[in-house]
């Protein structure tokens, strides 16, 4: 099944960035450390290839730490570059993306504030960071994507501002390796994709890259080493049946896709520098 999801207030999203980012001295790009990768916007990134870059790697709680750090180094090399991690326990500070801001762009020899522009996928956390940068809820959060639908913009001190933007997509997924680690780690409403196929791909790469992490969840025995057999024991211990007793997979599928958003299959990336 090919995935794409835009909605229409995207579109929209997308021009508006086009016009303030020429007025913004830097990006500030909120990736998921768990998929580094498919979670940068290709358009964000095309629209200009030299303003400097705060890359800020979110919910680092969930993804694995050394690929995390190996990451962090490895978008550090870039020119106009400045990586950082976050997660609810250490989260990035005003005070972190000001320093980081003011190294890329130096200070300021003007009484004017400058501008950084915040951007970044749907649920990727953006939301819930802007409400800890500006000390009081200003964007609304949920465990759905495209929650926030239009810009906000805070004060982080007498030298910058920050523009929020909604969470943006682009119109055509053409990796669609990458657009299901999308819909994996919870981009993509779930009223968007096929749930199960969603499933059966986590279940494919948890078996293949993680599969301690399955047999310590689920007890997964040693004859499960296939997709079926896999999802057919999580519907059994999960009491995931239907009438006749056979296997409710998309009730299956959305267990194991809740588990693994939620951390619960531990801390798992799925993509590597």
């Amino acid at each position: 099944m090919a995935i794409n999801w835009y909605p229409g207030h995207m579109h929209k999203a997308t021009k508006e960035l086009r016009k303030i980012l020429p007025a913004s001295q830097a990006l500030v790009e909120v990736l998921d450390a768990r998929i580094p990768v498919s979670s940068s916007n290709p358009v964000i990134g095309s629209l200009d290839a030299e303003i400097p870059r705060i890359k800020i790697l979110n919910k680092a709680d969930l993804a694995d730490p050394e690929a995390t750090k190996a990451w962090q180094e490895s978008f550090n090399r870039q020119p106009d570059c400045v990586c950082l991690q976050s997660e609810p326990a250490t989260p990035v500070t005003q005070n972190d993306i000001i320093a980081a801001a003011n190294r890329l762009c130096g200070q300021s020899s003007s009484d004017r504030a400058r501008q950084l522009v915040i951007v970044g996928i749907p649920n990727v956390g953006k939301s819930t960071l802007m409400n800890l940068l500006a000390g009081r809820k200003l964007a609304n959060t949920g465990n759905e994507p495209a929650v926030t639908k239009g810009q906000q913009r805070i004060r982080l001190n007498a030298d910058w501002f920050l523009v929020d933007t909604p969470g943006l997509l682009w119109p055509k997924l053409e990796d669609q390796n990458g657009a299901y680690k999308l819909a994996l780690t919870g981009t993509i409403r779930n009223t968007a994709i096929d749930l199960e196929d969603i499933g059966w791909f986590a279940a494919e790469f948890l078996l293949e890259q993680h599969p301690q992490a399955l047999q310590k969840r689920y007890q997964l025995p040693a004859q499960a080493t296939d997709v079926e057999s896999c999802l057919t024991h999580i519907a059994s211990i999960r009491g995931a049946r239907g009438k006749g007793g056979g296997v409710d997979w998309h009730k299956t599928a959305e267990l194991l896709l809740n588990d693994f958003r939620s951390g619960k299959l531990g801390r798992i990336s799925l993509e590597s520098p």
